[in-house]
């Protein structure tokens, strides 16, 4: 009976110490995209959250507790990250936080968030995952667990065009401006079209047909002929970076007349370095200080948790995102413990905020519960060439205020 009894408490004891391990870390999920239309953005995005997770957990980890991760490579495709997604809640465990990833199967999965009640990052920057509550009457679904740093996209768009026409009045030139938008017929490049057309022509500008080139690389001459030809002063590449590889090749070879501007994800030292020195130099908005652009107390963070290998804007501001959830995660523990409603309170302790350790390199964010535009602001920078390598130049700041007629637009 005695042997009987010694078993029990041992299994017992067994049990209760893989209960107390699971609680003594903290579970999320990760969706990223290493092999698929977007892999050249994915596969920096997927190193920042391997090495800011290893950071965190070697340094304390969420107020002692480490995270785990279960990581997918869903290869930008909606039904494979639903899948993921109902796999993770379905699970006896369950993630207290998602990074997810595109804006197609973002916003597909906005109604499971909210019923599920689970904080969901992503790298969909769409300015209808900003209304946490439906107040603009724009949004099918309010979507108050869903969070993103960053400008929306559209916010992003009407800066590039603002700065545009600020440049034209500055030349004095006369005629009317002429814009054009380029992307593929797909929901992330989809997303801030209309407000950013809407802007350009309330501005002024003579809005021209879209351009389309395809979110997969190939060869676009057709496309920089048909851009060439229209004579457009200002065209928008609302594509990522390996699509906007091929396209700024193809321009270079046929002498494309139009300032070229990129959304957040569409530009880097990547596309830089493989579109060569005598493609278009092209502006990009970025939430991130490039590597190498500053001596803030951020840059030598970023430095030691990449082991000082340069990284692109991508790299940088996955890693933003991984610390204000970490932050997020840190003031839940301690004020009811780690579940989505908790995680999601956390994100709306502070304004202006910089995770620790990171001043300089990530922009200042605040959220609201009623109002998940995080920054006010667009920093511009422009692509050049330095001794033969890809470099930045930060051109401006142009100021985005919360303002109600562009909430969720």
């Amino acid at each position: 009976m005695k042997h009987k009894t010694f078993i029990a408490a041992s299994i017992a004891a067994l049990l209760c110490a893989g209960k107390t391990a699971a609680e003594e870390t903290v579970f999320i999920g990760i969706l990223n995209d290493t092999t698929g239309p977007t892999a050249q953005v994915g596969r920096e995005f997927a190193d920042a959250k391997t090495d800011a997770i290893d950071w965190i957990n070697a340094h304390g980890g969420v107020n002692g507790k480490k995270i785990e991760a279960d990581t997918v490579d869903y290869a930008y495709k909606a039904p494979a990250a639903i899948a993921a997604y109902k796999k993770w809640m379905s699970a006896a465990r369950k993630p207290v936080a998602i990074y997810g990833y595109g804006t197609a199967d973002t916003e597909a999965l906005t109604g499971f968030i909210t019923a599920d009640k689970v904080v969901y990052l992503s790298h969909s920057f769409s300015a209808l995952l900003t209304d946490p509550t439906g107040a603009s009457k724009r949004v099918e679904k309010p979507t108050p667990y869903n969070f993103f740093h960053g400008p929306s996209y559209s916010d992003a768009c009407r800066a590039n065009v603002q700065h545009f026409n600020t440049q034209w009045k500055i030349q004095g030139k006369p005629a009317k401006p002429k814009f054009v938008y380029m992307h593929d017929n797909h929901p992330y490049p989809n997303a801030p079209k209309e407000a950013c057309l809407a802007y350009a022509a309330e501005l002024g500008f003579e809005v021209l047909p879209a351009i389309q080139y395809s979110m997969r690389p190939g060869d676009f001459k057709a496309q920089c002929l048909t851009l060439k030809e229209s004579g457009a002063d200002m065209a928008y590449l609302a594509n990522s970076g390996d699509s906007n590889v091929s396209l700024l090749k193809s321009c270079a070879t046929v002498g494309v007349g139009a300032k070229l501007y990129s959304n957040v994800w569409g530009y880097s030292e990547i596309v830089m370095a493989a579109a060569g020195a005598s493609a278009p130099a092209v502006i990009a908005p970025f939430h991130v200080t490039p590597w190498g652009m500053t001596n803030a107390p951020g840059a030598a963070t970023l430095a030691e948790m990449s082991g000082g290998k340069p990284r692109t804007p991508y790299y940088i501001a996955a890693v933003c995102t991984v610390f204000y959830l970490k932050e997020a995660m840190e003031w839940a523990d301690k004020n009811g413990g780690l579940n989505g409603d908790n995680i999601r309170k956390g994100f709306y302790q502070k304004r202006n905020w910089v995770p620790k350790g990171f001043e300089g390199v990530c922009a200042p964010a605040t959220w609201t519960a009623t109002d998940h535009r995080s920054v006010d602001k667009v920093t511009l920078w422009e692509s050049l060439f330095k001794n033969g390598k890809p470099a930045w130049k930060r051109v401006a700041d142009i100021p985005m205020p919360r303002e109600a007629k562009w909430f969720a637009r």
